[in-house]
């Protein structure tokens, strides 16, 4: 029998169980995370071994760098976490790992460890696609919450508008055409001067600017309302700074930044509550780095409030990437029987609504 058979076999068997442990790993950038999680929304453990002081003399995410950095990392933290939650490997029941989107060779490395842990353990394997992993992190941080739900996913990677119907059921109703929100705020803070990573250097130099300085761009769309842009803000913003230096070289730093966060969250707030609207839902959950930035949960909250609708978001550590959210995610997974097996391979590119589990037995 392979291993795949095995692990179907074993499946109901550990739904059936008062608790289940499930090993998270989470390796598609530039963080390194394991994480142990009981019944998909108790954290025992979340392990970060984070890169960002390594990245940030090149001002960004270097991929071969990375990858090196997590082949150093990944042992150590698996066992940490696996220390700190006190559960022993014979006690877990699943291992679950972001297999995509995200950088091929950091990926490699968490799905390569995740493999060789599940095979030799002879327990499940789960893949977890990394945007499913960032919405699941609101079930850990509000246990009350259940799908539907409407979630606005806002990173360095992804600006989505998705209608969650049931665990692990997404429909897209809104995407970025171009950059993300989060790689917007990367280009802005690199343009002002700021250090990486840019968007929590870009929030703490807003706070002492004027919001409505400056008038930038906000880009909206007739034929797909819920749809975002954010190349034309970006670009405006680095023309403003070049045509102010060309001047007189006075610039504010703290109003362009400001007014360029101003935009992003009036863009990301409008077109969520009115998301929530066309659904008659009545609550926005947010998920991803960008979710962190505090104006935007701010302003995200005053909107919903005048319209009735409840914002819910995570901690600022379960908004990066951390192993937790893919422990969680792979948790409901494993209850709909969804498996992988071990030919599960990195996939850099992929849609939410494109993941996919193996439904049938196939040899080693």
């Amino acid at each position: 029998m392979s291993y795949f058979q095995q692990m179907k076999e074993k499946v109901n068997s550990i739904k059936e169980q008062k608790e289940v442990f499930i090993l998270g790993i989470e390796s598609s950038c530039d963080e390194t995370s394991a994480a142990v999680v009981r019944n998909g929304r108790e954290v025992l453990s979340n392990v970060i071994a984070s890169q960002i002081a390594t990245h940030r003399t090149y001002g960004g995410v270097v991929p071969e760098i990375a990858s090196r950095k997590h082949v150093e990392a990944i042992n150590e933290v698996i066992g940490e976490a696996l220390r700190q939650s006190g559960v022993s490997k014979s006690r877990l029941d699943a291992v679950a790992v972001t297999y995509g989107p995200g950088l091929v060779g950091a990926l490699l490395v968490g799905v390569s460890a995740a493999k060789a842990f599940a095979f030799g353990l002879n327990r499940p394997l789960i893949g977890v696609h990394h945007l499913e992993g960032h919405i699941s992190a609101n079930y850990i941080q509000h246990k009350e919450l259940v799908p539907p739900f409407l979630c606005l996913v806002v990173s360095g990677g992804h600006t989505q508008l998705v209608s969650v119907t049931d665990y692990g059921c997404y429909e897209m109703i809104g995407q970025t055409r171009d950059d993300a929100a989060g790689e917007a705020f990367d280009k802005v803070a690199r343009a002002l001067g700021l250090e990486y990573p840019g968007g929590p250097a870009v929030d703490r130099l807003a706070r002492r600017g004027n919001p409505d300085a400056v008038a930038f761009p906000r880009s909206h769309f007739k034929d797909h309302p819920f749809d975002f842009s954010f190349s034309g803000l970006k670009t405006s913003v680095i023309n403003y700074l070049h045509n102010k230096e060309q001047k007189d070289g006075t610039v504010s730093r703290e109003d362009v930044a400001a007014s360029f966060q101003q935009a992003v969250v009036d863009v990301l707030t409008e077109n969520a509550i009115s998301g929530a609207l066309m659904l008659n839902g009545k609550c926005i959950a947010m998920a991803g780095g960008v979710a962190a930035n505090s104006a935007l949960r701010q302003g995200m909250e005053k909107e919903a409030e005048k319209r009735h609708i409840h914002v819910l978001y995570p901690q600022p550590v379960l908004c990066t990437d951390n192993a937790a959210m893919i422990a969680c995610a792979g948790y409901y997974q494993l209850q709909k029987g969804n498996l992988s097996d071990l030919s599960l391979n990195a996939v850099p590119h992929i849609s939410l609504s494109g993941r996919t589990y193996s439904k049938r037995p196939e040899s080693l």
